[in-house]
């Protein structure tokens, strides 16, 4: 009986490291063989209250910069207005786009966008279709966000609480600009307005392209020669470790119990080919944030992202 148990532990640990070398040999390939070498450079799209990079250290979408860049991939990290809306917001992208273009000699970019960075890289595509190849978005509020009108409900127009809000979120952006080094405008009210459900709507009626057929579906994979997908979380508190956890945690409350990221609604996260929309991410996790905190179990989000600069490749983009 020991000779038999002995040889079963001998085989399965054959079969682990047999399993561990190989998977190795695949991550380590995957790094030196262009994984993520797009045709393309990708272009990185913060959401509110986002940024670059803070302190000149910690990034937006921390680890995944490099993550790409370490397969071959051509990355840049814009940074825009923290506060405001998508007009605004997206024509800051499209200058930036037009003065890497310029610089550079780029043709067009895969732009992937987080929360509300994906609404500005579907106003780059609309406006700019010359300029993008491909629209990635990462639990962006197509159709709203429920904090957002439950903000709008709880501190209406021209009330105290509304002049409060206004007055600490400006000033929460403006330091997060000064620390990234940025020098942007910040407008709250705006910002608030476009990322309510209403909002939102009347961005979609004006920018379509890829919106789902059916309220929780997909919608067209390619519209004036631009991809377009999307990916989404529905966990909240992931991390016991994590003080943002708490943040999220009050934000999941406006649901109602529906799945979210706790900004974000399951559906809501739904745009163009809908690659996966219930990762074991909240908001923050979306992003890797912060810093890199998440649940044991959940997916990596640096293998994610460079998992769609690899879809972006192969498709020639």
């Amino acid at each position: 009986m020991r000779t038999l148990r002995l040889a079963f532990q001998a085989a399965l640990t054959t079969l682990l490291l047999s399993i561990a070398v190989s998977a190795g040999a695949k991550t380590a390939a995957a790094s030196s063989s262009g994984y993520t070498q797009t045709r393309y450079p990708i272009v990185l799209v913060h959401g509110l209250f986002g940024f670059d990079q803070l302190f000149g250290t910690i990034d937006y979408f921390y680890g995944i910069t490099d993550g790409l860049r370490s397969g071959g991939a051509t990355v840049y990290v814009v940074e825009l207005s923290q506060l405001g809306n998508d007009i605004t917001r997206g024509n800051q992208l499209v200058a930036q786009l037009e003065n890497l273009q310029a610089v550079y000699g780029y043709s067009k970019f895969n732009l992937i966008g987080h929360s509300q960075g994906g609404l500005d890289v579907r106003y780059a595509a609309a406006v700019r279709p010359d300029l993008v190849a491909s629209v990635s978005t990462f639990g962006t509020p197509h159709t709203g966000s429920a904090v957002a009108d439950g903000i709008v409900t709880l501190a209406p127009a021209g009330s105290p609480q509304r002049a409060l809000a206004v007055a600490f979120t400006t000033a929460l952006a403006n330091l997060i600009d000064t620390f990234s080094g940025g020098n942007n405008p910040q407008n709250a009210i705006a910002a608030l307005t476009q990322l309510s459900t209403s909002g939102t709507a009347q961005f979609n009626a004006q920018f379509p392209a890829g919106m789902p057929t059916s309220p929780c579906g997909s919608g067209a994979a390619v519209v004036n020669g631009i991809r377009y997908y999307s990916s989404g979380g529905t966990s909240v508190l992931t991390n016991v470790l994590d003080p943002s956890d708490v943040l999220l945690g009050i934000g999941s409350t406006f649901f109602n119990g529906s799945a979210s990221d706790g900004l974000v609604g399951q559906c809501s996260s739904h745009w163009g080919t809908v690659i996966r929309d219930n990762y074991g991410w909240n908001h923050l996790d979306e992003v890797n944030q912060l810093l890199g905190l998440r649940g044991v179990f959940s997916s990596d989000p640096v293998a994610v992202y460079r998992d769609q600069a690899n879809r972006l490749k192969d498709l020639g983009l």
